[in-house]
């Protein structure tokens, strides 16, 4: 009997040493004649515990990690998990018992880390494909009702219902319309967008294809930041497959409706994540903000209605088109319906993806299934959002994981990446680093963003060094104010969360610090 074996080919576990186990497992495999076969799969996200490496056996799957070049031949003289498996030190047992998957709720992320991402038949034979083939033979206007029925919201972190924005597409009579997925991620401490397009590039392809029937587009495009070459390849190679059998092209899936889509990689501009500096980027311009009106749903993509969706989100939509809008609502809590990929990082023991319904604590996040800070000192802070969120003090960590209840608190769930801080971070300089990120990665448009994020890094800094402090404090409040309310995108319009909530919440950190007196 041929065996499987499932080492991660994703950018985190490559990280880690992946692609040296996957030598030393395929060295071991033809030094001793084995029957084996290799399958590069996805990671299940659980990167403290990457590489991990999976068998699969009669009694089902077991796991190992996380593995280094040098565990591998213990792991084949233990007979390969087939035997005497619990011999090996690094065996996991059953990888959906590990605490940290089995609380998960997998929608989205049901097939990465289990599936081959580059087999089509794999992809159908876990429950791949049903969604558009549901929708091919729907007329329009009843897909868009289902994805709104479902309570969908963008997952990119605006929170827009998608629903909302194909209709504005679908109402549109043009002779052409797009489909722009926006997968430039990035935020800190945000790696979903990445997982799906390396672990399950077809759910990916298969939304984009359920949107484009949906709306009336014929053509869309994957707009990848040019720091994910593994996601890349991995989405270029699902096209071609996905196009070869039929999934895509003049007629998708044997329909009417022709869909087709390319994959266009960004140089990694921080303000490309914005959906109008994106589609300047798209047509060979420079990547700057837009004024709105008009919105890219009406006049986006080449002056064409344009539907523009974060990965997560159109990854979402096979599922509801297979299952049913009652089924996806089902989950999450108030107007936040569904899952969410919360991304833990930072300093934390436990980091990775963790798919949940909408309605966790951000202390149940962070303490139960991050496990704590990685130092083993105390929690002091969680900035939830990217480099623009809002840093969240203990006392707010009953905050449920809710758009509504995040903004409620100053805060935004964003793009749902976490990042934990100790009791050593300094949020004086954490407040500089935001103003100073800013700086960096404004496109200059707009004179909020532009200068605003300049004299914020110089009043902090005089903060820093004790020259008028309650005075440059009410400066960069001031500042605040006017980058929040002034600036054309969020890129200077949420740079304030950042400072204000380091300023309200962490007042210690902005006093002037003692110096301390040389030891004797």
């Amino acid at each position: 009997m041929t065996v499987t074996i499932y080492i991660p080919r994703d950018s985190g576990a490559l990280a880690l040493g992946a692609e040296k186990v996957a030598k030393a497992v395929a060295h071991e495999v033809s030094e001793r004649g084995l029957d084996a076969r290799i399958v590069r799969n996805g990671s299940r996200g659980l990167y403290w515990l990457e590489p991990m490496v999976e068998v699969e056996t009669a009694a089902g799957r077991v796991a190992y990690g996380p593995m280094k070049a040098r565990d591998v031949p213990a792991l084949f003289d233990a007979g390969l998990g087939i035997t005497a498996h619990s011999t090996h030190p690094l065996f996991l047992g059953d990888p959906e018992k590990i605490p940290f998957l089995e609380k998960q709720t997998r929608l989205t992320f049901a097939r990465c880390g289990i599936t081959d991402p580059l087999s089509l038949d794999d992809y159908r034979a876990h429950g791949g494909l049903k969604g558009l083939e549901n929708a091919v033979a729907m007329a329009p206007a009843d897909i868009v009702k289902q994805v709104t029925e479902s309570g969908l919201r963008g997952r990119g972190g605006a929170g827009f219902p998608t629903g909302i924005k194909w209709k504005t597409v679908l109402d549109q009579t043009d002779d052409r319309k797009y489909i722009v997925c926006n997968a430039d991620e990035g935020d800190s401490a945000t790696f979903a967008d990445r997982m799906i397009m390396e672990g399950d590039p077809f759910v990916l392809i298969e939304g984009m294809a359920i949107a484009g029937v949906a709306t009336g587009a014929t053509k869309g495009y994957i707009y990848i930041r040019s720091e994910y070459p593994h996601a890349v390849a991995t989405m270029n190679a699902a096209i071609g497959i996905a196009r070869q059998a039929g999934v895509l092209g003049v007629n998708v899936l044997g329909s009417p409706n022709a869909f087709d889509m390319e994959v266009r990689v960004g140089a990694g501009a921080y303000v490309c994540g914005e959906e109008t500096s994106l589609l300047n980027s798209l047509e060979g311009k420079r990547g700057v903000v837009r004024a709105k009106p008009p919105l890219p749903a009406i006049q986006g993509l080449f002056g064409k209605p344009t539907v523009i969706n974060n990965v997560i989100s159109l990854a979402s939509v096979p599922i509801i088109m297979d299952k049913g809008a009652d089924h996806y609502k089902d989950f999450g809590m108030g107007r936040s319906r569904g899952t969410i990929p919360i991304q833990i990082a930072g300093n934390v023991k436990h980091g990775g993806l963790f798919e949940a319904a909408f309605g966790l604590s951000l202390g149940e996040i962070i303490d139960d299934i991050g496990g704590g800070t990685a130092t083993g000192r105390p929690v002091k802070a969680a900035q939830v959002g990217g480099p623009l969120g809002a840093y969240f003090p203990r006392a707010l960590f009953d905050t449920p994981f809710d758009y509504e209840a995040f903004a409620a608190k100053d805060g935004l769930i964003g793009h749902a990446g976490i990042t934990v801080f100790d009791d050593s971070a300094d949020m004086l300089k954490q407040a500089r680093f935001a103003m100073e990120f800013c700086a960096v990665e404004s496109c200059g448009k707009c004179t909020p963003c532009r200068i605003g994020s300049v004299r914020g890094v110089e009043t902090l800094d005089k903060v820093a060094q004790g020259v008028e402090r309650d005075k440059n404090l009410a400066l960069v409040t001031d500042l605040c104010n006017t980058m929040k309310f002034g600036s054309l995108c969020a890129l200077g319009g949420f740079t304030p969360y950042p400072v204000m909530s380091a300023i309200n919440h962490f007042p210690e950190d902005f006093r002037p610090h003692p110096v301390k007196e040389a030891a004797e």
